[in-house]
């Protein structure tokens, strides 16, 4: 039987369009970068991210409802960069990052998002309010 060595993390390689799209979305969203660099190591409970808590911590940008959190959120995992926490008893309302979340966040470790363009912009709001699967 052969050894497998666990110890070497898994590289999964995304096509140029899904890392592109990810990483637009993650600079048009209301999240800073210490948000998903504290994904990094634990979940992030919702409630730590809406309202006064996320700016308190430094985790968005304004306020945020828990409804308009719940949504941004919701949409970086439709683009691949965050998943729902799960335990025992099923879903739970804390965040980790995926594989593709964990690339680009360790591209702008130390660093904050770009700017996004106007284009990034429009771009990410069509395919965000139309769900285009590209």
């Amino acid at each position: 039987m052969t050894n497998i060595n666990s110890q070497k993390p898994k590289t999964f390689v995304y096509t140029r369009s899904t890392e592109k799209r990810a990483q637009r979305s993650l600079v048009c969203s209301p999240f800073n970068i210490v948000l998903f660099e504290a994904m990094r190591q634990q979940s992030v409970p919702l409630g730590a991210i809406a309202m006064e808590n996320g700016v308190k911590h430094g985790y968005t940008k304004r306020p945020l409802s828990e409804l308009a959190c719940d949504n941004d959120l919701g949409w970086l995992i439709q683009v691949g960069v965050l998943r729902r926490e799960v335990d025992g008893q099923g879903i739970t309302d804390g965040f980790r990052l995926t594989p593709l979340g964990h690339q680009l966040v360790e591209q702008f470790q130390g660093k904050d998002w770009p700017n996004p363009s106007w284009s990034d912009r429009l771009y990410n709001a069509l395919i965000y309010w139309f769900r285009l699967p590209f």
